[in-house]
């Protein structure tokens, strides 16, 4: 089996994040480790949260608090929204660990001794307003090649384009609004990505062809624009210090790596914090998965578009160029946006839902079903109330939820507290098996390559086969002249139940449980009820044998009313608002 290293994009600690974050980064990466691991492969499921840059000081500063009491209150809320999810990270690290501290400066150190870092003397954004120099995320002006009037100093978020702060036009201070700057002379450490150009290029070329169109296009529009030499220290408080025993007038002046330098280091930095938080006596080896791995270590990263160009040209430009074998990315899943009746979320104007909301309208598996089912792959995707409630009252409500319920409560009144016996298998069984076991199939495909949407296509078939079925049997008909008869239905779909809990849990994690535990069986132990069925399982669908004690297990999945929908367009800033 393969070793399988799992990464999605550091939410940034800055503020709860919304649905579109979670949806293009996080849960698609947590429904892979999850097949993944019931596959039988061993999984490492690393995130953590970027904590460094312009922003965290800004928001402290607004809290009132220093950055890092900041940082941790904002990480420790981050993660009990992601543990509210059933994000199955194997460790959700922190930037700010002296762990990536320590990888980032002796990255930085072998850049340099390779010659690939340079100190510069450059011309700086000075507020007079602020008296200090600005880093660029401390400037926000209008993109001179799209005409966004919010565009930070370091990238449009709009256009997607990197900038320098002084390509902004009409720029202001994001500290004070001042628009009193000026340029003046200051020294910072510059990573040569131009040097790099061809080896990056060389290993673009090795890998692109395989990632999604998404994620290629972008990359080798960066690669035909020129990759430019890129400053990767700021002024700034908070932040991986420059070393001062190679650069001590930098260290000095207090200069830090930006934020987008060492950010994605801490995916190393996080998997040595997984393994230095090892329980005694259990010994974690971080360098396997990172440094030398063999072939068996697939590396796949999870992220939204904007975060694409950085992952795939800036990072590994800074790899290569440490020319030490640090494990580069094998295959980057890359997400357009997810937006708001056609918008942008916006926490100040209240448009949208953000994922600690969500928590609190509808259980977790409500709102991971719907985003992996309506992920913005192929396109940017829109989030409505009423395609939000449609998908959860048809899918999972009357197609799962109604399913479950039905079939087991009609066989308690009918049978008992037991799954029933009944006849032999017949051709409608035989039929229904061969069935189940192409959609499974088609379903594994799916997932194996990384296709969500299409993925929870084959699953909601998976739970429309037990209904066709059912309806085509009609035990509560056939109760009625051939108990037995209903008997062989009834076992049989609840097989299906069993099969559903097996391969609904990486969408729906929480209802899979519950319909696992539905059925109490000696001879199965909890990890086994999770192992993957395999397709001669599927085929016979008799996992479940006669005699299995079972119980129904509460409702689902509840539907979406009427009067639900009007009530959050009002208070999230929906269309009819």
């Amino acid at each position: 089996m393969a070793r399988h290293l799992i990464t999605s994009a550091l939410p940034y600690i800055n503020g709860i994040k919304h649905l579109g974050n979670m949806v293009g980064s996080m849960l698609p990466a947590d429904v892979y480790s999850r097949y993944l691991r019931q596959r039988g492969h061993e999984v490492l499921f690393i995130c953590a949260t970027d904590e460094h840059g312009t922003p965290a000081e800004l928001a402290a500063q607004e809290a009132g608090l220093p950055v890092a009491e900041f940082c941790t209150r904002a990480h420790e809320a981050q993660k009990a929204v992601y543990d509210g999810f059933g994000l199955s990270f194997d460790f959700f690290g922190r930037s700010s660990s002296p762990q990536n501290r320590e990888i980032t400066q002796e990255i930085a150190r072998e850049l340099q001794r390779n010659g690939f870092i340079e100190e510069r003397a450059i011309r700086q954004v000075y507020s007079n307003a602020d008296g200090r120099f600005l880093p660029d995320r401390y400037i926000v002006g209008t993109c001179p090649h799209c005409g966004y009037d919010k565009a930070r100093g370091d990238q449009c978020e709009n256009c997607t384009r990197v900038l320098d702060p002084t390509d902004l036009l009409e720029p202001r201070s994001a500290i004070s609004g001042s628009a009193d700057l000026e340029v003046r002379e200051t020294k910072h450490l510059f990573l040569l990505q131009s040097k790099l150009t061809e080896e990056v290029e060389e290993w673009i070329s090795a890998h692109g062809d395989d990632w999604p169109v998404l994620a290629s296009s972008i990359a080798r529009k960066w690669l035909t624009e020129g990759l430019q030499d890129r400053s990767i220290t700021r002024d700034l408080e908070w932040g991986v210090p420059v070393p001062a025993d190679v650069w001590p007038e930098l260290a000095a002046a207090g200069k830090v790596f930006y934020v987008w330098f060492d950010a994605p280091i801490e995916y190393i930095g996080a998997t040595k914090e997984w393994a230095d938080a090892a329980p005694a006596g259990q010994l974690r080896d971080w360098k396997s998965w990172w440094y030398e791995a063999d072939a068996t270590v697939r590396y796949t990263e999870f992220m939204a578009k904007d975060n694409v160009p950085f992952h795939t040209v800036m990072f590994p430009a800074t790899i290569l160029g440490s020319r030490r074998p640090w494990k580069k990315v094998d295959y980057v899943k890359a997400f357009n946006w997810l937006t708001y009746y056609g918008g942008k979320f916006s926490t100040s104007q209240k448009r949208g839902i953000f994922t600690d909301v969500a928590l609190e309208l509808l259980p977790a598996d409500y709102w991971r079903y719907f985003l992996m089912a309506h992920a913005p792959e192929s396109d940017d995707s829109s989030f409505t109330w009423d395609l939000f409630a449609g998908v959860v009252n048809k899918d999972l409500a009357d197609t799962l939820g109604n399913f479950v319920n039905r079939v087991l409560s009609f066989s308690r009144k009918r049978f008992g507290d037991h799954v029933p016996g009944g006849h032999a298998p017949g051709e409608a069984e035989q039929r229904l098996g061969a069935q189940i076991a192409d959609l499974l199939a088609e379903y594994e495909a799916q997932l194996d390559a990384l296709n969500f949407r299409k993925a929870a296509q084959s699953l909601r078939a998976l739970w429309s086969a037990g209904n066709a079925y059912l309806d085509e049997k009609a035990p509560w008909l056939q109760v009625k002249t051939d108990p037995e008869a209903a008997a062989l239905t009834l076992r049989t779909a609840m097989n299906l139940i069993h099969l559903y809990a097996v391969v609904s849990e990486p969408f729906i994690p929480t209802a899979a449980a519950a319909m696992r535990g539905a059925f109490a069986s000696a001879d199965d132990a909890p990890a086994a009820s999770r192992r993957w069925v395999s397709a001669a399982e599927a085929r016979a669908l008799d996992l479940v044998p006669a005699g299995t004690a079972f119980t129904v297990p509460p409702v689902l999945f509840a539907k979406i009313t009427d009067e639900d929908l009007a009530a959050w367009t009002v208070r999230f800033g929906g269309e009819s608002a």
